[in-house]
């Protein structure tokens, strides 16, 4: 349950965020997302949570599939975490971040950017569970 006060996913997002920082502090600037996300996801699960890595999500519109979102990774099935290497972050990396907040029925996504410098945007939606499903092992499953 939430305390009055307390952000939504609190606890998690400053756990997220600080693999984050250790992943940057060891790692610097300079390399491929992919590489960020690999030793994101592992500094994650060496911290006891759940990494769900390229995580598909189906979209509907009134019960018909639109396509899939390839989400980068889902942490402990409650927080989307889009990761960014570029020199730059562009406005668009939060959109897509809420974008897949929408597609997935979670609340609260993290854009980490592993730029020159760090940098972390924390995105809120209140989807109030619109049963939008996710694609495990081949089959649908509500989140």
């Amino acid at each position: 349950m939430q305390r009055r006060g307390e952000l939504l996913e609190e606890r998690l997002t400053e756990s997220i965020i600080g693999a984050f920082y250790e992943v940057y502090n060891v790692l610097g600037f300079g390399l491929l997302e992919r590489f960020y996300a690999s030793a994101l996801a592992r500094e994650l699960i060496a911290r006891n949570h759940h990494v769900a890595r390229e995580f598909p999500v189906e979209v509907h519109y009134k019960g018909e599939s639109l396509g899939r979102h390839r989400l980068d990774m889902v942490v402990d099935e409650k927080v989307v975490v889009e990761t960014k290497s570029t020199l730059e972050l562009h406005a668009s990396a939060a959109r897509q971040c809420f974008s897949y907040l929408r597609a997935s029925g979670l609340e609260v996504g993290l854009v980490l950017h592993f730029g020159p410098e760090p940098n972390v945007k924390r995105l809120v939606s209140r989807n109030g569970g619109r049963g939008y499903t996710a694609i495990r092992d081949g089959r649908k499953t509500a989140l």
